[in-house]
């Protein structure tokens, strides 16, 4: 895909090692646009990079104007963009009596960079180690201070463990469900307090040089606390048979996802073990999702997706069972696929 425009912030970091909030770029082969405002100006023509590209650096007061003086020189040429980044009032005006042959494409750019690089494996793989510290020590605090907590205050304390004081972004909203709200996959915090003898079901991630961490656990909060490995025992005994359903379809799916197959393959494998213990219609989300830069990339591992899986594609493997009103398991890794399987990062 050589010619092309773009907006997003996280397109934008790929292209040229730098985002902001009010920037676009445009690629003709080589030769790179990066247009913004004045706001922005010294730290675009300190951190651009031109590895990729011959960047010429634009500060404009109209972004579309300066753009629209861009295309002209490139009439008849054909550029791709993602109609998802624009909206119709802005795309309308880029366009509007210009010769050139714009086409859509959605996800163009995630397409593009389906495929991780070593070094990206290597920052997600960081960015995953990361979060699992952060679980940890979230589960200390849980452990000493946890009794009688409303889950509202437990949401705003793993912000502190997630971010280690402000040092790193968060990759999303974390989510904590105590029992009856970890059976909504993405509950809001409630005023619940956590008593000794509860579920919590834990999902967050991180942000390591811009790449993003995910993992879910759900744990027992016993009489010695709760920790976040995948051994948990439950005085519950249906609770205890849907964790470990849901534990078993989640090994199946990391142990079986090769290169070659089609996602939808490795979604059946989690899919087709909560479905033979009969949880089939409690299982309400996809198995995965890519992960990069953004914290849902390429490939979707769902029952419809068609893509075939390719080495050094990196992706979440995360069945869940949710009983409403009840509880919910949810159990989520990272996982790189390499020739003789799927790796699990951060371990």
């Amino acid at each position: 895909m050589e010619n092309f425009i773009i907006k997003d912030e996280n397109a934008l970091y790929f292209e040229v090692g730098y985002s902001c909030d009010n920037a676009l770029f445009i690629a003709y082969g080589k030769q790179g646009y990066f247009i913004t405002d004045g706001r922005y100006q010294t730290e675009a023509q300190e951190s651009i990079k031109q590895d990729k590209y011959a960047v010429e650096i634009l500060i404009s007061r109209n972004l579309i104007r300066t753009a629209r003086a861009i295309f002209k020189k490139y009439e008849k040429s054909t550029f791709y963009f993602n109609p998802q980044e624009f909206s119709v009032f802005a795309f309308e005006k880029l366009k509007n009596n210009l010769k050139i042959n714009f086409i859509p494409k959605l996800n163009f750019h995630q397409e593009k960079r389906i495929l991780k690089t070593a070094q990206e494996i290597e920052l997600l793989h960081h960015s995953q180690k990361l979060n699992f510290k952060a679980f940890a020590k979230f589960a200390q605090f849980l452990s000493e201070k946890g009794v009688d907590c409303e889950e509202s205050y437990l949401h705003f304390k793993t912000q502190e463990f997630l971010s280690k004081q402000g040092k790193f972004d968060l990759s999303f909203n974390p989510i904590v469900g105590i029992n009856k709200n970890a059976a909504k996959p993405h509950a809001l915090p409630s005023n619940d307090k956590l008593q000794k003898g509860d579920l919590l079901l834990f999902d967050a991630g991180l942000k390591y040089k811009r790449y993003c961490s995910d993992m879910t656990r759900t744990g027992y909060f016993g009489k010695n606390g709760i920790c976040f490995s995948k051994e948990q025992k439950f005085k519950n005994k249906e609770l205890q048979k849907i964790y470990d359903i849901v534990l078993k379809a989640q090994e199946c799916a990391i142990k079986g996802a090769k290169v070659g197959m089609l996602a939808c393959e490795v979604d059946a494998l989690a899919r087709n073990v909560i479905e033979k213990a009969g949880y089939g219609k409690y299982f309400v989300h996809s198995t995965g999702h890519g992960i990069g830069l953004d914290i849902h990339e390429l490939p979707v591992i769902s029952a419809r997706s068609q893509t075939i899986l390719q080495e050094s594609m990196v992706f979440s493997i995360e069945p869940g069972i949710y009983i409403p009103h009840h509880y919910g398991v949810r159990i989520e890794d990272l996982v790189v696929l390499q020739r003789d399987g799927a790796r699990v990062l951060g371990i």
